[in-house]
């Protein structure tokens, strides 16, 4: 069976599931509001999406976790403190005391940010977040399940991308990283030279310049407005909705599948680096492996013409299952969209969480990977949701649904 067996009023049917939707995710905005990780408002979005999904849900289970709400965006100001005194020893020629911090700097980044370690949770004061799971079940034994994703939180605002988007953004970091490379050469030069911990006035030239690296690391250290935490309609209500529309769908039209239990697993904490995928995915380790199983993150649905399957996420570092990758490839040519491949380049999915987890995962988004100027800012707002794009982003995930109850996980489709 296909989606469009439902008979000729499927594409009226898909437009009824998309208007859900946007509906949804402007009450919201509209009544609940921004929703930071770890938050009241984060648990009322997900039991209010859950209300709204009424009968189409056999079961709703919410757990909840323990997160560090500010400790995956911390590494940027323990980095730009360690690189503003790197700098100043440098110019005192004590170059040892400046690769101290500077590897202090290094782990930071690498920990948190590339590799989403929770590496300085134990720094942070802790809140709780939730995970909200709803199931559909199949008519019979439980073979295999399928569970499409979206996080309820929304970010606090990237103060470069509010300013200047895309463009001032990358001059952030770039700036700041242009710093973080001159320090470790020249920390590199001095030692060589003789200046490990022999502080002087009497120094070198060069040692002088790294000055001009100093408003980087300012301008790092206050990237994150936490005064504005953003409504986040598209980034990641999209990607929440989506996932209820389809166990709506399949209610509204009276489908089952005979041995394919489907979820809508609403995290918490993403924007807090992955966390709730993270807590979801060890909690249930052995149950999800214990029968044929596949995630897909849907993550932002606004941008049509930048629809891309993503089967490499965390900045390149993790690669997603080829199987998973090649079904939404196949879901998408049936939904009419001949879609690509794309690395999330810098960053991370729900997918990323669950790949590590050993689960197989892919993720699907349509947002223009500049990225736009609503991203993480208090432009994402209800008022610019793309009801074509969501309407496409249900058919995708339809039609993945039931390719993966008809064929499972396979090399080819």
């Amino acid at each position: 069976m296909k989606p469009q067996d439902c008979g000729p009023q499927y594409k009226s049917k898909l437009r009824e599931s998309a208007n859900f939707a946007a509906w949804t995710i402007k009450k919201i905005c509209k009544e609940i509001g921004p929703r930071p990780s770890g938050s009241e408002e984060e648990l009322k979005a997900q039991e209010f999406i859950a209300k709204q999904t009424g009968k189409a849900v056999d079961s709703v289970r919410t757990e909840k976790f323990t997160i560090a709400r500010e400790a995956f965006f911390g590494w940027m100001k323990i980095d730009s403190v360690c690189l503003i005194f790197a700098t100043l020893f440098l110019i005192f020629n004590m170059a040892a005391v400046s690769a101290a911090l500077i590897v202090v700097a290094v782990i930071c980044l690498f920990g948190e940010f590339l590799f989403y370690k929770e590496f300085l949770d134990r720094f942070f004061k802790k809140q709780t977040s939730h995970n909200t799971i709803l199931t559909r079940n199949p008519v019979g034994e439980v073979k295999r399940r399928i569970i499409f994703g979206g996080h309820a939180d929304s970010s606090f605002e990237w103060r470069y991308t509010h300013l200047g988007g895309a463009p001032l953004m990358y001059f952030s970091f770039g700036y700041a990283i242009a710093g973080l490379v001159w320090n470790i050469v020249f920390c590199i030069v001095s030692i060589a030279n003789g200046a490990a911990f022999a502080p002087s006035i009497d120094v070198a030239w060069y040692s002088w310049v790294g000055l001009i690296f100093v408003p980087s690391y300012i301008m790092l250290f206050i990237f994150i407005n936490y005064k504005i935490c953003v409504d986040g309609a598209n980034d990641n209500l999209t990607g929440c909705l989506c996932s209820a529309a389809v166990l709506k769908f399949l209610d509204d039209n009276g489908i089952r599948f005979e041995n394919t239990e489907v979820v809508a697993l609403l995290t918490g904490s993403e924007e807090a680096g992955l966390r709730g995928a993270k807590s979801y995915a060890k909690a249930h380790n052995d149950e999800l492996k214990s029968i044929e199983t596949m995630f897909v993150c849907l993550d932002t649905f606004k941008d049509y013409d930048d629809m891309f399957v993503y089967n490499r996420d965390m900045s390149g570092l993790t690669k997603h299952d080829e199987r998973c990758c090649k079904l939404m490839k196949k879901a998408a040519e049936n939904a009419g969209i001949k879609t690509k491949y794309s690395t999330i380049f810098a960053g991370a999915s729900d997918a990323a969480a669950m790949t590590q987890a050993g689960i197989p995962s892919v993720s699907l988004a349509a947002m223009n990977p500049g990225p736009p100027k609503y991203y993480h800012t208090r432009d994402d707002k209800a008022d610019i949701l793309d009801l074509k794009t969501i309407e496409k982003g249900v058919e995708i995930a339809l039609e993945a649904a039931f390719i993966f109850d008809e064929k499972g996980l396979c090399d080819n489709y």
